[in-house]
């Protein structure tokens, strides 16, 4: 096949030595560096589609977008091959982050994804339904996995409530990643949990962070309905949350969903002696519910105290809350 009247070939060895050392500089950090790099392996092998994507690749780890589509855009270009190629995905994703929908539809569809619509819908936002999945938040610092819905391919709207330290609110959109890293299992199904490249759309909703008084799991529940039919949402970390290393966040991890046993993989001990560093579910045979529960709840400051306190006048001798705060 010839492009310009030059026959597509396999790289140079020069090409390859400067790519590799490219994406060591990459996995370093040192993304200038490697950009220098990967416009040299482009003039060398101007006609391959590689050299293009990597700079594409580039530009996206840097969240240089506009540079991103413009080298994507030449990477498909030059394809030799149908749909499936990684190409179309990654300008999917940078078409996403510059709200450019004509094009994230193109790049989808000749990924090999049917999206619903017909011309009508071309120039509008992609709005799908693919139902939910676990999201890795700020992954290049205070890491934190958490649920959401996923609106397209690169889109997620967050739906856990999560911890201040990741910055991150209920109810906004994060740009993902397509490559996943690691599972959640839930009853039985693997999730696949996708890293959060950026903020594409905040939320205007604060968090809060409450310490309840909650007699029992029904006690904790009714907070929980309570402000989810007010069009909020109330989680209790005390039962969501689980510490864990990268290496262990990065794997196949089955969820806590307050009713299974599970047991922390660091732990060394068994289930008759566990170690300190034991993580069981409350719904775990032997383990006493904890009245005092740290709780989050993701509403307008003016209405969560409001909300709190109708949800003590259900049950004043079983429901208490303290220590009110706002903290993202």
């Amino acid at each position: 096949m010839r492009i310009f009247h030059r026959t597509r070939h396999r790289p140079s060895a020069t090409w390859r030595q400067t790519t590799d050392r490219a994406f060591t500089l990459i996995g370093d950090g040192r993304y200038e560096d490697a950009g220098a790099l990967l416009v040299m392996a482009a003039d060398l092998e101007p006609w391959l589609s590689d050299s293009w994507f990597n700079l594409a690749l580039l530009h996206k780890f840097r969240r240089d977008w506009e540079q991103s589509r413009t080298a994507g855009l030449r990477a498909v270009a030059l394809l030799d091959r149908g749909q499936g190629a990684p190409d179309w995905w990654n300008l999917g994703i940078t078409a996403t982050a510059l709200q450019d929908w004509p094009l994230a539809r193109r790049a989808w569809q000749a990924y090999g994804l049917r999206l619903p619509g017909g011309p009508a819908a071309a120039e509008g936002t992609i709005e799908l339904d693919l139902g939910t999945t676990p999201v890795r938040l700020s992954p290049d610092g205070e890491s934190e996995v958490v649920w959401g819905r996923r609106l397209d391919p690169a889109r997620i709207e967050v739906l856990s409530i999560p911890l201040p330290s990741s910055g991150r609110r209920w109810g906004e959109v994060v740009l993902h990643d397509g490559a996943p890293h690691g599972e959640r299992v839930a009853d039985s199904v693997a999730y696949p949990v996708f890293d959060e490249i950026e903020l594409w759309a905040p939320s205007p909703v604060p968090t809060h962070v409450v310490l309840l008084q909650a007699a029992t799991a029904g006690d904790r529940d009714a907070l929980e309905r309570l402000v989810s039919d007010a069009g909020y949402a109330a989680e209790d970390w005390t039962s969501s949350v689980r510490l864990l290393c990268r290496a262990c966040s990065e794997s196949r991890m089955a969820i806590d969903d307050g009713r299974t046993v599970h047991h922390d993989p660091h732990d060394d001990g068994d289930a008759f002696h566990p170690g300190h560093l034991s993580h069981l579910s409350q719904g775990s045979a032997g383990l006493a519910w904890l009245v005092e529960r740290e709780c989050g709840i993701a509403a307008p400051s003016a209405l969560v105290r409001i909300l709190l306190e109708r949800w003590v006048a259900g049950s004043p001798a079983t429901r208490a809350y303290r220590d009110l705060e706002e903290v993202c």
